[in-house]
């Protein structure tokens, strides 16, 4: 069983409990979707455990990315990266996430961060016009993604199924439960919400104090923005 855990934004607790419920349900292998613990309360708590996970496919979410790459046309993230990064990663660490690769293909199914052709964009819920041209050529294919930390799944263009496990660390769906997904041994895809303790990420996203901190206990709050 592969347990498909994305975006999980640092949130400990919230990864602690997805794991332990992955174990009692028997996962053996593991996808690791992008987003994984910048800027966060639990950067390197986040990837030391991220780390034991055997075997585990890694890709590299925008929030890598932006570890070298920082948007030009969004200040606050600059700002965000540029006040919370000093001291919590290191060089080597930085290096090694920025170098994951975008995207993985596993058993015929096309893991992505975003979409296909951009990290930073996502697959909504509802069809759009833009879609094909996020899937930038793919066809009859499966298609998981994540980044708009929404769980859902829907047929998508040129016979592609399109399918978001939702986020681990910081669902935005109004449940305010993990969420994530599983690929059974029989190649069927399962959603999957795991109670965590919420209040304890949500002080400690506070602590870490700024306004992406303030913004991130919100959204926990409320599993939404």
């Amino acid at each position: 069983m592969l347990a498909v855990l994305y975006d999980i934004h640092g949130n400990l607790p919230a990864l602690e409990a997805v794991l332990a419920d992955a174990g009692r349900e028997g996962a053996d292998a593991y996808l690791l979707g992008g987003d994984y613990g910048t800027p966060s309360p639990w950067p390197r708590e986040t990837l030391d455990l991220l780390r034991t996970l055997e075997p585990a496919t890694w890709i590299r979410g925008n929030g890598e990315r932006w570890l070298r790459e920082l948007p030009d046309d969004r200040p606050e993230v600059v700002e965000t990266y540029a006040s919370w990064l000093p001291g919590h990663l290191s060089e080597e660490e930085i290096n090694w996430l920025y170098a994951l690769p975008p995207q993985a293909e596993l058993d015929g199914v096309l893991y992505v961060h975003g979409c296909v052709v951009r990290d930073d964009d996502s697959f909504a819920p509802e069809p759009a016009p833009e879609d094909e041209q996020r899937l930038g050529g793919v066809r009859d294919k499966t298609v998981v993604f994540g980044h708009s930390h929404l769980q859902f799944r829907r047929s998508g263009p040129n016979g592609t199924h399109l399918l978001n496990p939702g986020s681990v660390g910081m669902p935005l769906d109004g449940d305010r439960r993990a969420a994530w997904a599983v690929r059974t041994d029989a190649g069927d895809f399962e959603f999957r919400r795991t109670a965590y303790d919420v209040d304890r990420a949500v002080r400690a996203w506070r602590e870490l104090g700024g306004e992406f901190g303030e913004l991130a206990a919100k959204r926990l709050e409320r599993g939404s923005d």
